[in-house]
């Protein structure tokens, strides 16, 4: 069993009059069964409404299922005997960074997790000072959070998150609210915390750019489980990805068209790097007198 597992997991929204009768049953969550590896970086998408921020929350123990099950290391979420260390094991950054930044200084504000956690007082600084380092914010940790950037407030609360020393960290779409630049930051201090920290990271948008160097993305639609592979694998089914209303990033899409006008190119390029890599020979055979 991975760290994260899911297994026929199914989640209703109950919506009740003021006489608590059901008026509606909405199914955000259908049938779901996965298994997330401990140290894996992994993208989940899928357009609005499906299912993808529901199922975010049953990571973390905020909603418990409607039936199945979803265990965190071993524990089921639905035990209340085990929701402190749930909630411990699996960290939650949610979209914007002001509902869960709370204090007045960089630093109080990242030690306020381990401290609630009941962390001993020189444990609690010596986390401060690893979080910070470790999302490039140790120069502003005497700062007021009401004066940094978006990337940078996110990367705060990532740091608050990672002060407590969760074997995961759970992202809700985090960057939705930042600009290309900030999102860049936050993306890449992930994937530092991922490779150096071994923490696993379950990131959940719907930039696809974001997810190009994730080593596995998972898509939903309608509370379904309908891709699951590597970046390449899901981004060669252009036309499937489009079908389940998602795009793809944009050299994925521009070498797409190119093979649908006749270029002989690989389904799945990626980078930009890689698209030139198959167009130069071509260039050069088509135009040999040109260097």
């Amino acid at each position: 069993m991975g760290i994260i597992k899911a297994s026929k997991l199914i989640y209703d929204y109950i919506r009740r009059d003021e006489d608590d009768h059901v008026e509606e049953v909405k199914r955000a969550i259908d049938d779901l069964t996965l298994d997330i590896k401990q140290g894996d970086f992994v993208a989940i998408l899928g357009h609005n409404g499906s299912g993808k921020s529901t199922f975010a929350k049953q990571v973390n123990g905020i909603l418990l299922p409607t039936d199945g099950t979803v265990w965190i290391s071993g524990m089921n979420t639905a035990d209340d005997a085990h929701i402190w260390d749930i909630r411990k094991t699996a960290g939650m950054v949610f979209q914007n960074p002001d509902n869960q930044i709370i204090g007045n200084i960089v630093e109080e504000d990242v030690g306020f997790g381990p401290e609630n956690l009941g962390v001993p007082t020189d444990e609690i600084w010596k986390r401060v000072d690893q979080s910070l380092e470790a999302v490039g914010m140790t120069a502003y940790r005497l700062k007021s959070p009401n004066k940094l950037s978006g990337g940078q407030k996110q990367r705060v609360a990532i740091a608050g998150v990672m002060a407590m020393k969760p074997q995961c960290i759970i992202l809700d779409e985090p960057t939705a609210m930042l600009d290309p630049n900030g999102r860049k930051e936050v993306i890449a201090t992930l994937h530092e915390l991922n490779r150096q920290e071994k923490i696993t990271v379950l990131l959940i948008t719907h930039y696809m750019e974001e997810v190009i160097d994730a080593d596995r993305v998972i898509v939903m639609d309608d509370g379904k489980l309908v891709m699951d592979g590597t970046p390449r694998e899901i981004f060669s089914r252009v036309k499937e990805l489009k079908e389940y209303r998602l795009d793809v990033p944009q050299v994925t899409e521009l070498a797409y068209e190119l093979k649908q006008a006749g270029l002989d190119l690989p389904d799945g390029i990626l980078t930009m790097d890689e698209l030139m890599e198959k167009l130069l020979p071509m260039f050069h055979e088509k135009y040999p007198e040109v260097k």
